[in-house]
């Protein structure tokens, strides 16, 4: 195969694929992945660790007090960085199960040039292995990647899809957005005229993973995350029609899936407000008079040591400080 054929292949593979709601509902039955949260599709990807046992090597018993350390293959050029990675896979694996981890921010810690930006990449590059699925109507996916179950009601419909498709009552915590909940009135309920599409998640096309880093002070605001108002649309949409929004946010882009904010801590404080109910709630206002819009993926974010301190330090900053699950990155020193 040339290397032509090799990245047509590539591509191809990585297309969209449109379901109906009933197929989708049915692969649901047989594939869990399907409806799984961003921090199950994380580990997903980074697979089963290898144990091994350091009190069999003279040199790392004498590192890790002979206990058993799990290696990770997709971190594998990562060079003693075991500590932290494993704490990051502990995160994953309690925001898998619903647990209080899956409401906070991942917080990377440490020196500069510690690792902190790289691991962070590495975790966007793994998200991109797992598909995830969005609702679809008219031939437009949703613009803030509603997952089919905002449909649902937890206490309606929960019982029902629980005895006829074994989904968990958890997973259908969702928020339908402002533009589902426009095209199901216009569906008048039938709910069978969305389709769900399945998708690749991309750092190029930022679908399901967004980045953000802090801008100046006097011209960043929430826009930033929550998205805004796109005036070339105001000559058709009223001002509060959610057609007339722009969701460019990088809340709007990385539902279900990995947002990155880079150097958090240097953005000024009412930047970061939209994320505290994005975390805790599950959703978040924008700028204009629409309902909320959904947020169930995972938020991750990293700055040096300088600025937490600072941070840390400003009692107004409580309700953050309790929303961060910190990760420290040193220096390797091996």
């Amino acid at each position: 195969m040339s290397i032509f054929d090799h990245f047509q292949a590539r591509y191809e593979a990585a297309k969209d694929e449109e379901l109906s709601i009933q197929a989708f509902l049915d692969l649901c039955k047989d594939d869990k992945s399907a409806y799984a949260n961003a921090a199950e599709r994380l580990l997903l990807a980074i697979g089963k660790p290898e144990l091994i046992d350091t009190s069999k090597d003279p040199r790392l018993s004498r590192l890790f007090s002979n206990r058993v350390i799990s290696r990770y293959q997709p971190f594998a050029e990562f060079y003693g960085m075991e500590e932290a990675i494993e704490q990051i896979v502990s995160y994953l694996k309690h925001a898998a199960q619903g647990l209080e981890e899956r409401k906070q921010i991942l917080y990377l810690l440490g020196p500069v040039g510690g690792g902190k930006s790289s691991l962070a990449e590495k975790l966007k590059a793994l998200m991109q292995q797992m598909p995830i699925y969005v609702l679809s109507a008219n031939g437009q996916r949703s613009p803030v990647n509603d997952h089919p179950f905002c449909l649902f009601d937890v206490t309606e419909d929960g019982d029902l899809l629980k005895r006829e498709y074994g989904i968990e009552k958890r997973y259908l915590r969702s928020i339908m957005s402002p533009w589902a909940a426009k095209r199901l009135h216009e569906f008048g309920g039938d709910i069978t005229q969305f389709k769900v599409v399945k998708v690749r998640p991309s750092i190029l096309d930022q679908i399901a993973i967004a980045k953000t880093e802090p801008g100046d002070e006097n011209n960043q605001d929430i826009s930033s995350l929550v998205g805004k108002v796109d005036i070339r649309k105001l000559e058709h949409y009223s001002q509060d029609d959610p057609d007339a929004y722009s969701y460019s946010g990088a809340l709007c882009r990385a539902n279900q899936g990995l947002m990155e904010f880079v150097e958090m801590f240097k953005a000024p404080i009412k930047v970061l407000h939209p994320l505290l109910t994005a975390t805790q709630e599950g959703n978040y206002n924008g700028t204009e008079g629409l309902s909320a819009l959904p947020f169930d993926g995972m938020i991750l974010a990293h700055s040096n040591e300088s600025e937490w301190q600072t941070f840390r330090n400003n009692k107004n900053n409580e309700a953050f400080l309790d929303r961060v699950y910190i990760v420290k990155v040193p220096y390797c020193l091996r």
